[in-house]
């Protein structure tokens, strides 16, 4: 007996490519030993997207307007039929053949994750050095190195996807959250290496999206191990004290308002972090 499994694909104005992507994925899927269904999401598109759509032998959700990367997505994963989903994009940027090589790892990962690491990645230049500084930040607030902060290719278990629902945004931080959600509470995620082709047609996503990013990791960070941020906050307003105190205060034998303050800030920001840590345990033994 054949596995089963879902493929969500957001679509957004994606005429160009969609037609392209939907039969490649049917290709690739029919010569494997996995049954499927695939659920193509039109995110109210404006083009002929949903024409393309049509032509092929797919599970059709039709949005009313467009709500976004992240919405399309948890709609197309709250109709699957399967416990086993993948989700790719519709412009041709991810090959299809490689999803039979990331299901083959769904036995013993939570997630698998498509990773955009070959020297063929057709990233637009504008974007690297962004996107290099985010998976950086997430990497150490996270506690875990990633190769591909946002990869638009996975493998995921609806039962965990759900249980992230209700923080998972609409946009396109979509994929970064359910990456840090996944790292931060020791889940097994799996990064295999993949190519990575220039889109078909025009990127939706806006240089301002890189400031979302980032305070998406931020709160995201703060919700499941907020010490990651307040204990380094903290200790940086202590030594500036401390600093302040020794070099500054002692030879004048004196001990200034700035160093007190300095320290005061210091076991605030602790105080808070050790509450905020308190209370993410306490909601996350409820979840």
């Amino acid at each position: 007996m054949k596995n089963q499994v879902s493929i969500v694909i957001p679509a957004y104005n994606e005429e160009q490519g969609v037609s392209k992507q939907i039969s490649a994925i049917h290709e690739v899927m029919a010569n494997s030993n996995w049954n499927y269904e695939l659920i193509l999401v039109d995110d109210g598109s404006t083009d002929s997207t949903i024409e393309e759509i049509k032509k092929h032998d797919v599970k059709i959700i039709r949005l009313p307007e467009n709500r976004g990367y992240g919405a399309a997505l948890k709609e197309g994963i709250s109709k699957a039929e399967n416990d086993l989903i993948v989700i790719t994009d519709a412009d041709g940027t991810y090959p299809a053949d490689a999803i039979p090589e990331l299901l083959a790892k769904s036995n013993g990962y939570d997630m698998i994750v498509g990773a955009r690491t070959t020297n063929d990645a057709k990233l637009p230049w504008e974007r690297r050095p962004a996107k290099w500084i985010l998976r950086k930040l997430a990497s150490y607030l996270a506690g875990y190195k990633i190769p591909d902060l946002n990869s638009g290719l996975r493998v995921m278990k609806k039962p965990v996807i759900e249980r992230f629902f209700h923080i998972l945004p609409s946009g396109f931080s979509f994929t970064t959250t359910i990456t840090l959600c996944m790292l931060c509470n020791d889940y097994l995620v799996h990064y295999h290496p993949i190519s990575y082709a220039k889109r078909i047609g025009k990127s939706k996503i806006r240089p301002i999206d890189t400031y979302h990013f980032f305070l998406l990791i931020l709160r995201t960070i703060i919700l499941f191990n907020p010490l990651k941020i307040f204990l380094p906050f903290g200790t940086l307003f202590f030594l500036l004290g401390f600093a302040k105190l020794v070099f500054v205060d002692f030879p004048l034998r004196n001990v200034s308002e700035t160093a007190v303050l300095g320290f005061l800030a210091a076991f605030i920001i602790w105080a808070i972090g050790l509450l905020s840590d308190q209370i993410a345990r306490v909601g996350l033994a409820r979840r």
